[in-house]
């Protein structure tokens, strides 16, 4: 790996850590399906932009279409949907370590349920990564956590593994940032539905809320996602899903440093536990593709 992966793999990894807290900010001042729903129409919009740009073109196959619409349905809509919810009752940091989970949950499901073979050290961390979650889950369950929002990033995060072994054959036929930005037009149009239904429209129009929002939206929302795609590009998705295991670290840091949320001794040793388990299960996965 170079230099140039390297840093666009860390670039990555700190703009999607950075989005639980930027999230936190809109949901103290906005209802927050609304909220998401206006964030998504915006980024999808950009995204069919730059992918016409690029040549890029709308005309998928009724297959793609149909998982473009499951994919859009599950992370945007639902994964999305629930932690903003969530994040009203609890912390960014604690949202943050659930969703990073994801990797663990995906390798979980390939290896029991759809015969994927995964070696020892992938195992081991595995198990070990899902356990981390547990321990933190368990000290904070202990502490005081909202069980209702821990219910939902929870069914969140099992969205977004369902979303994450979808894609693979939504962006098949290439066309890769058209259907990111349809699916996210796709949750736009499912998530203002619900917010219409279930929320009122109560908005504090507050300096931090403009902010958080254009930075949701461009940064996590548009520019990590291109960026992602540069990436797989250059070293393979297999690769590049190695710098997941950084998620856990940069979430629960950058939440305590902006949002002063405290971070307490078993945190960090569940945290360790996650990343040392998402790095064995994707340095295993690394080495049997080479």
């Amino acid at each position: 790996m170079d230099l140039r992966a390297l840093m666009l793999g860390l670039a990555f990894a700190v703009m999607w850590s950075s989005a639980f807290t930027s999230a936190k900010f809109i949901v103290a001042d906005a209802p927050p399906l609304t909220a998401l729903a206006f964030r998504f129409a915006l980024s999808g919009a950009l995204a069919v932009i730059v992918a016409r740009a690029m040549g890029q073109s709308w005309n998928l196959t009724a297959r793609q279409w149909r998982l473009t619409f499951l994919f859009g349905l599950c992370q945007n809509a639902l994964y999305l949907g629930l932690n903003f919810v969530a994040m009203r009752t609890i912390d960014a940091s604690l949202a943050s370590i659930i969703a990073s989970t994801m990797p663990l949950i995906v390798a979980f499901v390939g290896w029991s349920l759809l015969g994927e073979q995964l070696g020892r050290q992938a195992i081991a961390g595995l198990f070990a990564g899902l356990a981390g979650a547990v321990l933190i889950m368990g000290s904070r369950i202990s502490g005081g956590v909202d069980p209702f929002g821990l219910g939902l990033c929870i069914a969140g995060v099992l969205a977004l593994a369902a979303a994450t072994l979808s894609v693979r054959g939504a962006s098949s036929g290439g066309n890769v940032v058209m259907v990111v930005g349809l699916q996210m037009l796709v949750g736009a149009a499912i998530l203002a539905v619900a917010g219409a239904a279930l929320e009122p429209w109560e908005v504090d129009w507050s300096p931090s809320l403009v902010i958080a929002f254009l930075y949701t939206t461009l940064v996590p929302g548009l520019a990590a996602t291109l960026l992602w795609f540069v990436l797989v590009g250059r070293i393979g998705a297999t690769r590049a899903a190695t710098f997941h295991f950084l998620n856990p670290f940069l979430g629960v840091a950058i939440a305590a440093a902006i949002l002063g949320e405290r971070i307490g001794p078993l945190d960090v040793l569940g945290v360790a536990i996650i990343m040392a388990g998402i790095l064995a299960v994707q340095l295993s996965k690394a080495r049997a593709v080479a």
